[in-house]
């Protein structure tokens, strides 16, 4: 087949929180995450016996108790145990970041938890609603989203349109687009209807913020792009969280992966406007064995059918891979 376009009850229990510690005492562990869910969606999680038994610690972001959390295999069950640590109801949570309470896009948690890392987990904060004037094509947003039904803003690029809306931040959970709800849409559709909005016109938006402590307190971030430093885990074994199965004990990384998912990524949201380092690295494994674009654009389509992705962004993705393989950058 040629390659072408693709359509296709919490309960408290007391025993979770361990000690008394402030978020800036937090566990100092080690490495950070970069990779985000595929999909929420899946096979029924396994059972009990066949899950990881590993405890990580955990807090909220604006300052909790530490708490402790095991057996989960998904990021909707991961969110589930925090909120059941902390009394909390798991729509609560829109994000968390590893070995940082600070809203830290480069630490998002997702889809692979290093087994030393420390989880914040960041809840909704204040509600705000805002008018729009898309002055350009693009607004200079990139979205992502938690793997648990909520978008959000990951990025702000630097003299766009949205950038000059300053209640606009990173961070920002993206509840409406014009009156419309869009709470259990994937990021690619929400980025989707950001671009399709005409141009010339007035928009609204509805945005919840992460809840902040008082000292959190600081100016706006961008978002910043990845550097080519960050190294995804901490060099140990790492938690995969999966969609479809149970979560598996992993090693880190290779380098051809590491500069692989780093280059899809980039392409992502160049060609869509989302950076999800999950999808890359499964782009990444699917591409990985296949000897043409033809072969490599069939297994996307097996693998990825939600996905509608453009002729060139696959035969990039293809040149990507393929650059990695043979060390080229």
């Amino acid at each position: 087949m040629p390659y072408g376009p693709w359509k296709k009850k919490n309960k408290s229990t007391k025993e979770h929180l361990v000690e008394n510690e402030e978020v800036s005492g937090g566990h100092a562990g080690a490495g950070s995450l970069s990779k985000s869910a595929v999909n929420g969606a899946g096979l029924p999680p396994p059972p009990a016996n066949l899950r990881p038994k590993l405890v990580f610690h955990t807090q909220l972001a604006h300052g909790s108790p530490t708490g402790r959390i095991e057996g989960f295999t998904n990021v909707k069950e991961l969110y589930s145990k925090i909120a059941e640590a902390f009394n909390i109801s798991a729509p609560e949570i829109l994000f968390c970041t590893l070995n940082t309470h600070k809203i830290d896009m480069e630490k998002l948690l997702g889809g692979q938890i290093g087994l030393e890392d420390f989880i914040f987990a960041h809840i909704k904060g204040i509600k705000k609603e805002v008018e729009v004037h898309k002055s350009e094509d693009a607004l200079g947003l990139t979205i992502t989203d938690n793997g648990a039904g909520y978008a959000f803003i990951k990025r702000i690029r630097e003299g766009s349109v949205a950038d000059k809306v300053k209640v606009i931040c990173v961070g920002d959970h993206v509840e409406c687009i014009n009156g419309r709800k869009i709470v259990g849409m994937r990021h690619y559709e929400v980025a989707r209807m950001l671009k399709d909005l005409p141009r010339d016109k007035m928009f609204t938006l509805k945005l919840v913020e992460p809840m902040k402590a008082f000292e959190m307190l600081e100016p706006r971030s961008k978002g910043g792009k990845p550097s080519s430093e960050n190294k995804i885990g901490t060099g140990k074994s790492t938690l995969r969280l999966r969609s479809k199965g149970p979560a598996t004990v992993e090693e880190e990384p290779t380098e051809f992966e590491e500069k692989a998912i780093k280059k899809v990524d980039d392409l992502l949201e160049n060609y869509m406007g989302i950076r999800d380092t999950e999808l890359a690295a499964t782009m990444v494994e699917v591409g990985r064995d296949k000897k043409n674009p033809d072969e490599f654009a069939t297994a996307l389509d097996e693998t990825l059918g939600d996905f509608a992705f453009p002729d060139e962004f696959v035969f990039d993705v293809w040149g990507a891979i393929g650059d990695a393989k043979q060390g080229r950058f």
